[in-house]
């Protein structure tokens, strides 16, 4: 029997699952960091950019905005980090909300770090999936 080959239209998979690019910027500018981190959706086709505001350690203000593929490639400043699953995101997302409601009042710094290393897969070895 012949095994059919898979064609995956350029798109990368991680065990099986589909992976969305992530783009981070940082910037900082009068002892404030603004860091974005953003994932590429297709369906429908657009950016989601989760932007955070961090001045001494605290995160003073959090905000998500979508744009368009095209409003996205006109900005500067962000750079390819990884691939992720939609499930990854989603557990980057939940923690960002708790985090977001952590850190109003004290240093942050660590567990926002740990919380984008959430969007890293690791890579798959047989039988990890």
């Amino acid at each position: 029997e012949d095994v059919p080959s898979q064609t995956f239209d350029n798109k990368d998979y991680f065990c099986g699952k589909e992976t969305f690019p992530v783009y981070e910027s940082l910037f900082t500018e009068e002892g404030e960091t603004i860091r974005k981190i953003a994932i590429e959706i297709e369906k429908p086709p657009q950016i989601e950019i989760h932007v955070w505001t961090i001045r001494k350690g605290i995160l003073r203000h959090f905000y998500v905005e979508k744009l368009s593929k095209r409003e996205f490639e006109e900005l500067p400043y962000f750079k390819l980090i990884t691939r992720t699953t939609l499930s990854q995101w989603k557990i980057f997302s939940e923690g960002e909300a708790q985090i977001s409601q952590m850190c109003e009042s004290r240093v942050c710094r660590t567990e926002l770090e740990d919380l984008v290393k959430v969007l890293y897969l690791e890579k798959s070895e047989k039988g990890h999936c």
